[in-house]
């Protein structure tokens, strides 16, 4: 029989298999399952380097979800597998095999984080179309893997000044995710050379230089 994760209600199963759905079309479109004392974290990485050449950014996406209190795991699947058990709606069906990506041996600290500012919603939400738009317009003809990886690590590798110099491709990971949802100001921590970047429906977790004294952005101009 295969293993399940056992959620407190259908609505949780959902979520899950709402996360791991988008997580399938980005990345190398693992998640990371870890699961104890009633919470389950849910890792992906929307973008992760893929060999020492590769200049594209760690950024990964983190969904907390309520789980069976009694479950203990940690193991990474293909998202697109996970399904939902035919005979329960609050079970969720794992794979019977795991994967090994290069990312999932880079864990974020679990404490130690310090507040250095917020970032506006709307501001994220513009900065990844704007990527979006930025990388469909460079790229070229019938690129190879190699053309669209090395277009994809220069667009989404830029510091943004809207995003107190993060890489763009962390406002990209909080839109394809589905974190960016009405207005709220997500706040934005820092622990060693992690970044946080945290709204209601989950966080996204950039590695990178260390950041401090981040401020929000003052908007320029009359206000008339």
């Amino acid at each position: 029989m295969s293993q399940r994760l056992l959620f407190p209600d259908s609505d949780a199963a959902a979520d899950a298999l709402t996360f791991a759905g988008r997580t399938a079309a980005l990345g190398d479109g693992g998640v990371r399952l870890q699961a104890a004392g009633g919470t389950l974290a849910m890792t992906s990485a929307p973008l992760a380097p893929r060999g020492l050449l590769d200049s594209t950014p760690t950024v990964l996406a983190l969904r907390a979800l309520p789980v069976d209190p009694e479950l203990v795991c940690d193991i990474v699947v293909d998202a697109k597998v996970l399904a939902k058990a035919g005979d329960d709606p609050r079970a969720v069906e794992l794979p019977e095999t795991g994967l090994s990506p290069a990312w999932a041996g880079i864990a974020p600290p679990r404490s130690g984080w310090e507040p250095v500012g917020s970032i506006p919603a709307s501001d994220l939400a513009s900065r990844a179309q704007y990527g979006i738009a930025s990388v469909a317009e460079a790229m070229p003809a019938d690129p190879g893997e190699d053309v669209v990886r090395a277009v994809r690590a220069t667009v989404w590798g830029t510091p943004d000044d809207l995003l107190h110099g993060l890489p763009l491709g962390t406002a990209f990971a909080a839109f394809a995710l589905g974190f960016i949802v009405g207005e709220e100001d997500a706040r934005v921590l820092s622990s060693g050379p992690w970044t946080r970047v945290t709204l209601n429906r989950g966080h996204i977790l950039v590695r990178g230089p260390v950041r401090t004294g981040l401020t929000a952005v003052r908007r320029t101009g009359s206000s008339g």
